[in-house]
């Protein structure tokens, strides 16, 4: 017995549309989760962004060549470009902690 599986795409939304509209939710729900997306994403990237600093400046003041950090990391040279970089969509939150707590710096998670 063969099993077809459909992958046509049948619709693409745009990046400047509201992807909750297009769920079908009213406008004024739409827009609020929109909103509220947004802002988590922005909380997000932050985190990513403080996190990637922390590790930059442990390279900075140890004066390492990437080369060197990457072996610290047990990551490729490249991986601590994307962190030098501040390339956050490259990296989960929980990666970033990791290569923190490798060098050395252990991170605390505060609610409220």
């Amino acid at each position: 017995m063969s099993h077809i599986i459909d992958c046509k795409i049948r619709h693409v939304t745009t990046e400047e549309a509201n992807i909750f509209t297009e769920l079908g939710f009213n406008e004024a729900e739409a827009s609020q989760l929109h909103e509220d997306a947004e802002r988590e994403v922005e909380q997000l990237i932050a985190l990513k962004r403080h996190l990637m600093q922390e590790i930059t400046g442990w390279i900075d003041e140890n004066h390492l060549k990437q080369t060197e950090a990457a072996r610290k990391l047990n990551i490729s040279r490249p991986r601590v470009s994307d962190v030098v970089n501040q390339k956050t969509n490259k990296f989960t939150l929980d990666a970033l902690v990791m290569m923190l707590v490798k060098l050395g710096k252990p991170v605390s998670v505060q609610v409220g």
